[in-house]
């Protein structure tokens, strides 16, 4: 058997099979190639030297290389080309990189695509192979989307549309990689890795890869932003199943589900949806958390076994796309400085009347995306909002249309908001989930039908510290008196919304906040090193962590012997120091004072809560799985009733959350979702199906990791609605992650998952 390397000025050609390669493909995907000079011809069956395996083995067959990730085993099992000398493709323009790749099966594979340059910067991408035959996948290396203005590096999430990932800038066959995150434009004098990777899979996964090359782009299609969007906000240029055409067939695919609600069985579940045929507990009045039998579990008010599944973001807030319009800056309202509510998270906020006629546009390119629009004078004129800033996007702030809300309009008229409301309440039971997730809007909260997760923010005017990478926002300066003070101002809210409610499981505070990251030390500790460079006369926590080490070490000469460290005295050290580790003992202080941090956040916010609040639990602040220091969780679960976790993976895997059973804690899975490109978007989110069909199955899988651990009381999917198609006006996403599509239109395979998962949650959580 022969395979060939190959390479050109072109770039690189990897065949694995024993004839050359011919894949068909529409003409306008068809790419210019010239014959390629032969790198290594072998008679040899072995792998080329410069393909490298990580936790994954490989061997050659008639198809190509067949690649056994093992990523059961390991949370990262990988194939990375790493030449001897850089690739050197600087000279070449408007490419891309191709690979060939069959999945014999007999999941879908979300595959990573890491593509590394000689300054150590990484572009990210990704794609779910599905089970099935060899199809051509691609990105992008130069030219096309990924152009910047003045040679900028375009660091950012977005593309420069605003959108996550943007549709494909020509037509054909071939599927293009996902972007996902990273350094869009390499440094392409040396490409010094190319990897892909399986990432916490939950399954073994197996693929086949016989062909890797750089290939000419097509000429780029001049339209692929332009009227991309409908008037139902759906993506005008494809067909997918169940795309709404009309006004009559929305109504239609309406009346069908409504007629389907009243096949809605409850007779397993108490008036809370907790387990009535399971054993019957203490009943306190509301909920609470309880250890049975090596389980945690949540305990309703009336004392029965408690699961918490359901839904986030069932509000509109989240709705709203940036149209490319904006407006005098003079005729528009300050933010109200008392305001606990973050923009992101309020209603559209239409602009006042007067400064619409200020309106103008500000973005050629968003405003060419859609087909329609309607007039502020006209009836769904009233599903214009406005941001008056943005986390990342084509323009700093601007106005903002909801699709998804003038679809509600147009499915249930007049009163569409009251019976949307209705119309949830009624899909959750029907669907089987027992709670309404994290930001759900409040108006859901006197329902008495199914019980709630409630939520707030601290917001306001204290001061901040930084963790090197705060990706959402700065980090609050938990020693700031004005913070405590900021906290109970956000309970108190909280506690006015949710009116002692014994429907309300407890409360959320806060969002992925940047404690660290997991990449490095410097990373890992961001928090604690940015401190200590700063004046503790002005940082209230930098203050305290002179305190600490001063308490600790009680002269400078003994903190400078284990810090290795040269500071003149302790005023020295409070005015700003450099911060660099230099070795062990640093780290283990650096620990202390991250632990000092996260455990004055927790026990601060936990304070406010259980006086405005105390019948009901404290949940934590959902720390994501890019930032959960050791310290943080620890400090989590000394103070939160609940620890939560955000965790965009395949599942809960058991070597990754092992660490629960020390600290013996309930814990909840806050967000979570799994999206694919059959629904009409152009990203279908952080985890990858091949399909609608395959989503749902990895739903259930994932839920099913979740009822198998026992420190586990719940998991919310995230969200209810897709995002709109032309990117949330926070920041772009523009993912596949509903439950309904922008037409309010439920995806029956998703539907169909949660009452089979939903089902048989607790006699799986509690016989197993």
């Amino acid at each position: 058997m022969k395979y060939w390397v190959k390479s050109s000025i072109l770039g690189l050609v990897i065949s694995l099979c024993g004839c050359q390669q011919h894949h068909e493909s529409t003409p306008s995907s068809r790419i210019k190639t010239e014959s390629l000079p032969v790198l290594l011809s072998t008679d040899s069956p072995q792998i080329p030297d410069i393909v490298k395996l990580q936790h994954a083995t490989g061997s050659m067959t008639p198809e190509g290389l067949q690649i056994h990730f093992q990523s059961e085993q390991y949370p990262y099992s990988a194939i990375s080309l790493e030449p001897q000398t850089p690739y050197d493709w600087h000279d070449l323009r408007d490419f891309n990189i191709a690979f060939d790749i069959a999945n014999p099966g007999p999941y879908s594979t979300q595959l990573k695509l890491d593509i590394t340059d000689i300054d150590g910067a990484t572009y990210t991408r990704s794609i779910s192979i599905p089970v099935g035959k060899t199809h051509t996948y691609y990105g992008k290396m130069q030219g096309h989307d990924l152009a910047t203005p003045n040679g900028d590096e375009n660091i950012e999430l977005n593309f420069l549309s605003g959108l996550r990932s943007n549709p494909p800038t020509w037509q054909g066959e071939d599927k293009q990689f996902i972007s996902m995150w990273g350094k869009k434009n390499l440094n392409l004098a040396g490409i010094t890795r190319i990897t892909l990777s399986v990432q916490d899979a939950l399954h073994d996964k197996t693929l086949i890869l016989s062909n890797v090359r750089l290939r000419q782009n097509p000429p780029m299609d001049p339209t692929f932003l332009t009227q991309i969007v409908d008037k139902f906000g759906q993506n005008a240029k494809e067909e997918f199943p169940n795309k709404i055409h009309s006004q009559q067939q929305l109504i239609a695919t309406r009346d069908k589900e409504l007629a389907s609600f009243k096949f809605t069985d409850r007779s397993e579940r108490s008036r809370f949806n907790g387990w009535k045929q399971g054993p019957k507990l203490a009943a306190t009045g509301y909920f609470r958390t309880q250890k049975v039998d090596g389980k945690w579990w949540l305990v309703d008010p009336e004392g029965y076994l408690y699961f918490a599944t359901g839904i986030d973001i069932i509000r509109l807030a989240n709705s709203t796309t940036l149209t490319g319009y904006d407006f005098d800056q003079t005729l528009l309202p300050p933010k109200d400085a008392n305001d606990v509510t973050p923009e992101d998270s309020q209603g559209l906020n239409r602009v006042p009347d007067q400064a619409i006629p200020s309106r103008f546009v500000a973005s050629p390119m968003r405003k060419a995306m859609f087909e329609w629009l309607p007039s502020y004078d006209e009836p769904l004129g009233k599903h214009f909002g406005y941001r008056r800033s943005v986390h990342s996007g084509p323009v700093k702030h601007g106005e903002t249309f909801s699709f998804y809300s003038a679809n509600l309009e147009r499915k249930y008229g007049e009163h569409y908001m009251a019976t949307w409301r209705d119309v949830t309440i009624k899909r959750m039971l029907n669907w089987g989930f027992t709670s309404l997730g994290n930001w759900t809007d409040p108006s859901f909260y006197q329902n008495e039908q199914i019980p709630y997760f409630a939520n707030g923010w601290i917001t306001g005017n204290y001061k901040t510290v930084s963790s090197g990478n705060d990706f959402w926002a700065p980090m609050p300066d938990v020693f700031d008196p004005e913070f405590a003070h900021r906290a109970n101002i956000t309970a108190s809210i909280v506690a006015d919304e949710v009116q002692n409610s014994p429907w309300c499981v407890g409360v959320f505070i806060d969002n992925e906040l940047s404690f660290g990251r997991p990449d490095n030390l410097t990373s890992y500790y961001g928090i604690v090193l940015n401190t200590l460079r700063r004046d503790g006369e002005q940082v209230p926590t930098k203050a305290e962590f002179t305190r600490l080490m001063k308490q600790k070490y009680g002269s400078i000469e003994a903190l400078n012997a284990a810090w290795n460290k040269q500071i003149t005295d302790w005023q020295a050290f409070d005015k700003g120091i450099n911060s660099d580790i230099n070795n062990d003992q640093q780290i283990k202080d650096y620990g202390i004072l991250l632990s000092a941090y996260a455990q004055q956040y927790y026990r601060v916010v936990k304070n406010a809560v259980k006086k405005h609040l105390p019948n009901h639990l404290y949940l934590g602040s959902r720390l994501p799985d890019w930032g959960m220091p050791k310290e943080v969780v620890a400090a989590a679960a000394k103070y939160a009733d609940v620890v939560s976790f955000n965790a965009y993976k395949e599942g809960l895997r058991k070597d990754k959350w092992a660490f629960l059973k020390n600290i013996d804690k309930p814990a909840i899975i806050g967000e979570f979702h799994i999206g694919a490109l059959d629904s009409g978007l152009f990203h279908p989110g952080l985890v990858q199906a091949a399909n609608q069909q395959d989503r749902a199955a990895m739903f259930a899988d994932y839920m099913q990791s979740v009822m198998d651990h026992p420190s586990f009381v719940g998991a919310h999917w995230f969200q209810y609605m897709d995002s709109p198609i032309t990117g949330r006006a926070h920041d772009g996403e523009n993912y596949n992650v509903g439950f309904v599509s922008v037409t309010d239109t439920p995806y029956p395979q998703m539907v169909k998952a949660a009452q089979q998962v939903n089902r048989k949650i607790y006699q799986s959580r509690y016989i197993k």
